[in-house]
């Protein structure tokens, strides 16, 4: 079925697309401290909350960008809600395409739980590093390994050991491209727990609504399969944290 019909099913009850909280998401904005009119960049922004809350706040300006229609029509419909007048901007598109003009233009460049679009935690940071100017955020969430995973685990989850480091090696990959780290937000399993029980909850909402969707099926196997890995391992295996780094002032 379609990936991006997949997710809009399973996240239709959430508004932050990652395993943080609203407090910790609160506390995110308050510590960034930007300039009135700061300008953002945020890759894979979902449905466009942590933009939105930033524009609320501080007047940012900028652009979301996401390669779901989904949540890019949802983000553009809470901006709509929210923040009408602002200079935020939401765009369909692949966040690997992007190519920010000028470079090293951004207060903010952030990318909160997609990696994988620039091939990893590296890969994302350098590529944040070439969108933020010189002393300003570079913010990233990537999950880490509580501890060492299991066979069963990884075979269930579809993940591999090496998809992930641990929440120090995620720190030290920034540290050693030269950004300094300021402040991690870690997610606690209460987050955990809201996060992946609100897809469940999703999935049988839609099942209710939708008994005739030719996906439904594989959409609630594959939901199944994730939950009993989720409550069996993940829950102990897995973190998660959103990094606050600092590129290093113009010289």
């Amino acid at each position: 079925m379609d990936t991006w019909k997949f997710f809009d099913i399973t996240h239709r009850e959430h508004g932050i697309c990652n395993p943080t909280s609203e407090e910790k998401l609160a506390r995110l904005v308050e510590l960034l401290r930007l300039p009135a009119n700061a300008r953002v960049v945020d890759i894979a922004c979902g449905k466009g909350e942590f933009l939105i809350r930033l524009a609320e706040a501080y007047g940012a300006r900028g652009m979301g960008i996401d390669i779901s229609p989904f949540f890019i029509a949802e983000a553009d419909r809470r901006l709509k809600a929210r923040a009408p007048s602002s200079g935020i901007a939401f765009t369909r598109m692949n966040g690997a395409d992007f190519k920010p003009d000028p470079p090293h233009g951004f207060d903010v460049a952030s990318c909160i739980g997609a990696s994988w679009i620039f091939g990893g935690h590296a890969g994302t940071l350098e590529a944040m590093i070439r969108m933020a100017r010189p002393g300003g955020w570079v913010i990233v969430g990537e999950p880490y390994w509580r501890h060492e995973p299991s066979g069963e685990y990884l075979e269930a989850s579809g993940c591999a050991k090496e998809n992930f480091g641990s929440h120090a090696s995620n720190a030290q990959a920034g540290e050693r491209l030269g950004l300094e780290l300021v402040h991690t937000i870690v997610s606690n399993l209460d987050d955990w727990d809201r996060y992946e029980g609100l897809q469940w909850f999703s999935t049988a909402e839609y099942a209710r609504a939708h008994p005739d969707d030719p996906d439904l099926a594989e959409v609630v196997e594959r939901v199944g399969k994730a939950r009993t890995a989720y409550l069996r391992w993940g829950r102990d295996a897995l973190g998660w944290a959103i990094y606050m780094f600092r590129t290093p002032p113009a010289a």
